[in-house]
């Protein structure tokens, strides 16, 4: 299968040696507000990307393990190394580790599954794609994570996703970085566009819809995709833009859902259970559901509000059901 895939195109804003915060998309998603309940421990996340920077000071205890499936480094498939920066930062947002330095992700007590199916240039074929999806599906990945994409609907990729999904995987997907801003037009890209992933579109750090984000009847949720700070190669952190780090966010997100249920239920719950507790967290934001599916992540939605994001004010307001 020769056909390829490519990160989904993203900006990178600026880098930096030195940071110290909570990242802001972090901050609006409401993770801080869950962690004195869970930071997603025992929960894991494969990252189906570009690798990672496995000596990175706010990665290197996340990661338990890997497996290269691209022809980097000759195709070694124990050296998982990122050279394009991309991977690095979606783990980053999925669960740097709290150090009080750096940064920290949405989850940072989850484990981290490093599967590289994208090289250095940030492309890979779809058989590497299916490949790291199978690996995860062996490794009992929770959650797979993918920021990636490309315009062909390839039925040996559909076929692993629903075998990912048959087995209790949550898979999240970028819906990608094609959009104009007009719902009344349909972008899709594969295999964020499928009725069994998660596609997460993007909006800014002031719930504005993000232009570039993908709009089609696929779309299930959106987060925060703009000037989002992650960590980045040789130690840095960096500043970037795209659904690529949306779609992060929601990953880490439900890794701190599992948990919550977990304990909520007191059992281990299905795949479309937990899909519907994720659903449960979001908050409407006024646009068409073709931008923004069923709203923003949102974790500390209580059952008995109804939460209406008033365009005008950029204010929530809250109504009893």
């Amino acid at each position: 299968m020769e056909q390829y895939v490519r990160v989904i195109p993203f900006e990178l804003m600026n880098l930096a040696d030195v940071v110290n915060e909570v990242p802001k998309g972090v901050e609006l998603i409401q993770a801080p507000k869950i962690w004195k309940d869970t930071k997603g421990k025992g929960v894991t996340v494969a990252v189906l990307d570009t690798g990672c920077d496995i000596t990175h000071p706010e990665l290197k205890d996340r990661i338990i393990s890997g497996r290269n499936f691209t022809n980097d480094d000759k195709g070694n498939p124990d050296l998982f190394m990122d050279y394009n920066g991309h991977g690095t930062h979606v783990a980053g947002t999925i669960a740097a580790t709290e150090n009080n330095n750096g940064v920290i992700g949405v989850a940072p007590e989850a484990s981290l599954l490093i599967v590289k199916v994208l090289n250095k240039n940030g492309s890979g074929q779809y058989d590497w794609i299916i490949k790291g999806i199978h690996y995860a599906i062996e490794q009992k990945a929770d959650i797979i994570s993918m920021s990636l994409g490309g315009p062909q609907d390839v039925p040996e990729l559909h076929e692993a996703i629903k075998k990912a999904v048959n087995n209790n995987i949550l898979v999240v997907c970028a819906a990608g970085n094609e959009g104009d801003g007009d719902d009344r037009t349909d972008e899709f890209a594969f295999p964020g566009s499928y009725n069994e992933v998660i596609s997460v579109g993007a909006v800014d750090l002031n719930r504005r819809s993000s232009d570039f984000s993908n709009s089609n009847n696929e779309m299930d949720v959106v987060a925060p995709g703009e000037k989002i700070l992650s960590t980045y190669l040789n130690g840095k952190y960096a500043t970037l833009s795209g659904t690529s780090m949306a779609a992060p966010h929601v990953s880490g997100a439900l890794a701190l859902i599992k948990n919550l249920s977990i304990q909520g239920f007191e059992r281990q719950l299905s795949e479309p259970e937990l899909y519907a507790q994720l659903i449960r967290r979001t908050v409407p934001l006024g646009y068409s559901p073709k931008l923004e599916g069923n709203g923003l992540v949102y974790l500390t939605v209580p059952e008995h509000l109804a939460t209406i994001f008033d365009q005008e004010s950029k204010s929530l307001i809250l109504n009893t059901i």
